[in-house]
């Protein structure tokens, strides 16, 4: 028996930091969407005890530092399991890229394991167990628009975002998200109007959504790599409605109302990056099995 999971990227149409918690995390005000730009995981069982990951990219490691041999354990160790299990992950997402390429394979690990072990759990359930692997893996038990705060604990689903294609533009390099918090500085910060967003999206209001779109940590991201703000100009001059850094960076989406205006945007800045996708927002869980 195999069981098969799509791991859908995240992207953030808004995120603020309200400052800095005594435990050293900072309190956050998050809406988030998944696109389908996405991994896809293949899990077997094994009747010996026994975790094997494997990959079709050579930059993820497949030992005990990958996410979702990291999950694997998890769940082995909490429910008792004594079968083994085979993951392959078909990467397509980009490492580092503020997408949440490792958070989302871990949920999707979540879900599925889920469903082969006979566990029973609800998706609040996958969520709470899925933060000790990360803060983004509530979000992405979930991976549907949802307004996301405190430390990524708490997900309070919303309605469909507005329909959008989006142009994603990854440039070469790689930013830790620990070292960009850490380099938050409060006075810096803009603060993007989080609740105009939720309310846009309520209503079903594209236009409004573009307006309230926005990423405290452009501030720190861009201060420390001036390309990232280069890609988000140049992503507006090439005619996407609104341009805004995804997570801690560096990855710029654009988004577009207008097929051929996203397309233009993706042709455009293929010129700038080599990686650079064109996609469409994915609304709902069960839309990610089709």
């Amino acid at each position: 028996m195999e069981i098969i999971e799509t791991a859908p990227a995240k992207i953030n149409l808004g995120l603020d930091i309200l400052g800095k918690r005594p435990d050293g995390y900072h309190e956050l005000e998050m809406v988030m969407t998944s696109i389908d730009l996405a991994d896809r995981l293949y899990f077997s069982p094994l009747a010996a005890d026994q975790i094997i990951v494997e990959t079709d990219n050579h930059f993820l490691p497949v030992d005990s530092r990958n996410h979702v041999y990291q999950t694997i354990m998890l769940l082995k160790n909490r429910f008792a399991i004594t079968s083994g299990i085979k993951c392959f992950i078909q990467k397509r997402i980009p490492i580092a890229a503020g997408l949440g390429g490792g958070s989302t394979d871990a949920a999707a690990t979540l879900r599925a394991l889920n469903r082969l072990w006979s566990l029973e759990l609800t998706l609040p359930e996958l969520a709470q167990i899925g933060l000790k692997m990360g803060t983004d893996v509530p979000y992405c038990v979930y991976g549907q628009t949802a307004f996301v705060s405190g430390i990524g604990d708490k997900v309070e689903t919303l309605p469909p975002c507005p329909a959008a294609w989006v142009v994603v533009v990854k440039p070469p390099l790689s930013v830790s998200t620990r070292k960009i918090f850490s380099q938050v500085d409060m006075k810096e910060l803009i603060h993007p109007p989080i609740t105009a967003l939720k309310e846009a999206i309520d209503r079903d209001d594209y236009p409004q959504m573009i307006q309230a779109v926005g990423n405290s940590l452009e501030a720190v991201t861009m201060k420390k790599y001036p390309i990232v703000r280069q890609i988000k100009q140049q992503m507006l001059n090439f005619g996407a409605d609104a341009a805004v850094m995804t997570g801690s960076g560096p990855t710029i989406i654009g988004l577009c109302k207008n097929h051929s205006r996203a397309q233009r945007a993706y042709n455009s800045l293929r010129g700038f990056c080599q990686e650079v996708y064109l996609v469409h927002t994915v609304n709902t869980y069960e839309a990610r099995k089709i």
